[in-house]
C-alpha cells in the first residue's frame, strides 16, 4: 500500500520565498521568472533556484514562448492546498503588504473554486445576512430564507426555479485573506453565476480575479447595502475596509 509523501510537498511550500511565489500564482496567471523575483523581493538567480525546486516537486509547470519562460501552478489542486493552508495559518501582515498587483486583486475579489470570495465575497455574505436573505444555521452552513429565495427569483424571473429554497445548500467557507466566512456550496455557485449574468461582475481572463462593474456597485448598494467609496484610492497595502465598505474595484489587466 502506497502513501502520499506529504512531507516533501510541505517542505516546498514552507520556504517563505517559495510560498510567496505560489501565492502570487494562485490567481491562475502565468508569470516570468523576473516578475516572480520582483514579487518575492529576491534576485532573479534566487528565484530561478526556487522555481526549479517547485517544478521538480510538481507544484508548477512552465511554458516557453520564444525566449521567455512562463510559470504557473500545476493545477487547481495546488491552489486548493494553498487556500486551505492559508485559512488555518497564523495571520501576519505580509499578505496585506505584498507589493503585488495580482495579490491585491485576489484579495479584493476572486473566484474560490466556483464561488465568490475576497472582500467582495465577504461583503455580499454580510449584506445577505443583514437583509434577512440568509441565516447562520451552524458553524458549517447558512440557510437561505424564503425572503432570500424570492430575491434570487426576482433576479432570474425567466429561470422558473420554484425549488430554489430547497436545493441550494449554503456552506460557510473561511476566506483565506479576510479570515471571515463567505458563501460556498451550490448557493455560492448560483450567486456567482447570477451576478455575472446580470453584468454585476466580470471575470478576468487568465485569472481568478473578478472585476466589479459600475452597474454591479449600484446593484450591490441597492440590494445589499454595500457602499462603493469612489473617492478612496486602493493602495496595495490597504487594510481590510470597515464592514460592508469596500475599496474601489481594481482595474482589470
Amino acid at each position: 500500500m502506497t502513501q502520499p509523501k506529504i512531507s516533501s510537498i510541505a517542505y516546498l511550500i514552507a520556504e517563505p520565498v517559495r510560498a510567496v511565489i505560489l501565492i502570487t500564482l494562485a490567481d491562475g496567471s502565468s508569470m516570468s521568472a523576473s516578475a516572480l523575483a520582483d514579487a518575492a523581493g529576491v534576485t532573479p538567480q534566487t528565484a530561478s533556484s526556487h522555481l526549479a525546486k517547485l517544478l521538480d516537486g510538481g507544484l508548477l509547470t512552465v511554458e516557453t514562448k520564444g525566449r521567455n519562460r512562463f510559470y504557473q501552478l500545476a493545477g487547481p489542486d495546488v491552489s486548493h492546498v494553498l487556500e486551505s493552508l492559508a485559512a488555518v495559518a497564523p495571520q501576519t501582515s505580509s499578505w496585506r503588504s505584498l507589493p503585488n498587483r495580482s495579490a491585491h486583486e485576489l484579495r479584493f475579489a476572486r473566484c474560490c473554486y466556483d464561488h465568490l470570495a475576497g472582500q467582495v465575497g465577504v461583503a455580499v455574505t454580510q449584506g445577505m445576512l443583514e437583509q434577512g436573505f440568509l441565516l447562520e444555521s451552524d458553524e458549517r452552513e447558512y440557510v437561505l430564507t424564503r425572503r432570500g429565495t424570492e430575491w434570487l427569483q426576482s433576479l432570474n424571473p425567466q429561470a422558473g426555479e420554484p425549488c430554489l429554497h430547497d436545493h441550494l445548500q449554503a456552506r460557510r467557507c473561511l476566506d483565506w485573506t479576510e479570515r471571515q466566512h463567505h458563501i460556498a456550496g451550490p448557493l455560492g455557485t448560483h450567486l456567482l453565476e447570477t451576478f455575472c449574468r446580470q453584468g454585476w461582475l466580470r471575470r478576468t481572463a487568465g485569472s481568478r480575479a473578478v472585476y466589479v462593474t459600475g452597474s454591479g456597485w449600484r446593484a450591490f448598494k441597492l440590494h445589499l447595502g454595500i457602499e462603493h467609496l469612489r473617492h478612496l484610492e486602493a493602495p496595495l497595502h490597504a487594510v481590510t475596509p470597515a464592514r460592508k465598505t469596500l475599496m474601489p474595484a481594481p482595474v482589470a489587466s
